[in-house]
């Protein structure tokens, strides 16, 4: 007997059994029968995970030694330095230091891809992303297709996000006559100090005008994108840009009263798409601005040098210049928690609060560490990673 031919026959008529097909159908081409479906929220080169992959951009402001630190692995990877750097911001993924010439690019090799009723999350390899040119301090806003850096002297560049992810920005495209912040957005651009200097502006991604909504933003500073749209920090209150149905709109959340400029929101901290945000307001307290609610509520903290929150149902996190860590009630605004954390701050960068849903991360440049915190426990310190380092400036990407 041919054990082979036997074998063959066999396997054959199980193959008809098994699929139903019938003798008048061909087979598909081998190619066809091994390709798989691409699943949904495909990265090429990257992991996908069940959770969010935070991770810690640190850098020395002097030695412009730069290291990242993966929270869930506790793994810390050295990269090369840049020179003395002047500060630091990300877009969700990649972190932007500033030097003296332009700004380094490191690629944290994390980030999250919101669908609106589910999130992907993404881990990669960490990496130098290159370097762009342009007078700091730099600010970053992006969306999956672009990236819009803002740079010191009002100036704003346009960088693919491709270019970017192959560690090749270019010198990115600029956007004429803007002296305001630029923040994409479902895919268009919200503009501000565009030609008509206290009015927003709706831009298509070539820089074309699209709309121009009613409501002014006069001295436009701190921005904020949220799951309710993009907010802007303004001389009287803030301004919520959102689009509903391809139509762009905007409303004013006004402060209430007079606010001496020396006390407006300049810079809002937050969690990555929380309607809740904060700012310092002057050097001894805070704002909490409800998106949602459209509301400010100013908090008294005593002389602050970092103030974030995770959001409703959370507290004002708010570190003090003498280096306590503080909670604050969002509803009534009384102190509920506080705990010694850093030494008294000093001149310098000041450290800064970091935040995901149930954790803070504080940097101490003095002691060389981070410190996390579970906010959620009165301020438990949970984990101390020391550096080898001095972690004058940081961000969290993976968001």
């Amino acid at each position: 007997m041919d054990l082979r031919k036997t074998s063959t026959a066999a396997i054959v008529a199980a193959c008809l059994l098994a699929s139903g097909c019938s003798g008048g159908k061909k087979p598909k081409p081998a190619g066809e029968q091994t390709k798989e479906p691409v699943p949904h929220g495909y990265v090429e080169g990257a992991q996908e995970a069940a959770e969010q992959q935070p991770r810690l951009v640190m850098a020395d402001a002097a030695t412009g030694t730069v290291r990242v630190l993966d929270l869930t692995t506790r793994a810390v990877t050295p990269l090369r330095r840049v020179g003395p750097v002047k500060g630091i911001t990300t877009d969700g993924r990649f972190a932007y230091l500033t030097t003296g010439t332009g700004a380094e690019i490191v690629d944290s090799g994390v980030w999250m891809v919101d669908h609106g009723d589910h999130v992907h999350y993404y881990r990669a390899p960490i990496r130098p992303a290159g370097a762009v040119s342009g007078p700091g301090p730099v600010r970053a806003h992006a969306d999956p297709g672009i990236t819009a850096l803002s740079f010191g002297d009002g100036s704003v560049r346009l960088f693919d996000r491709e270019a970017l992810e192959k560690a090749h920005p270019g010198p990115g495209r600029a956007l004429p006559g803007i002296t305001g912040p630029v923040v994409p957005y479902k895919e268009h651009l919200v503009v501000s100090g565009g030609a008509a200097r206290d009015r927003i502006e709706i831009r298509d991604r070539a820089g074309g005008l699209v709309a121009s909504p009613g409501e002014t933003c006069p001295e436009p500073r701190g921005t904020a994108l949220t799951r309710r749209g993009v907010v802007l920090g303004c001389a009287d209150g803030a301004l919520l840009v959102g689009e509903s149905g391809g139509t762009f709109s905007a409303r004013k959340i006004p402060y209430g009263a007079p606010v001496a400029p020396a006390e407006r929101a300049a810079e809002f901290r937050h969690r990555p798409g929380s309607t809740t945000l904060t700012a310092e307001a002057g050097p001894a307290a805070a704002w909490v601005l409800d998106v949602a609610k459209r509301t400010w509520k100013r908090i008294e903290t005593g002389p602050v040098a970092a103030v974030n929150t995770a959001g409703e149902g959370t507290p004002l996190l708010a570190l003090g210049t003498d280096g306590s860590l503080n909670a604050y009630d969002l509803a009534t605004g009384k102190r509920t928690a506080r705990t010694p954390l850093l030494p008294p701050i000093a001149d310098g960068p000041a450290p800064v609060i970091e935040v995901n849903t149930s954790r803070a991360y504080v940097n101490d440049p003095a002691g060389r560490k981070v410190h996390e915190i579970d906010f959620n426990d009165r301020l438990r310190r949970a984990r101390t990673f020391s550096l080898d380092f001095t972690p004058a400036y940081m961000v969290e990407t993976g968001r």
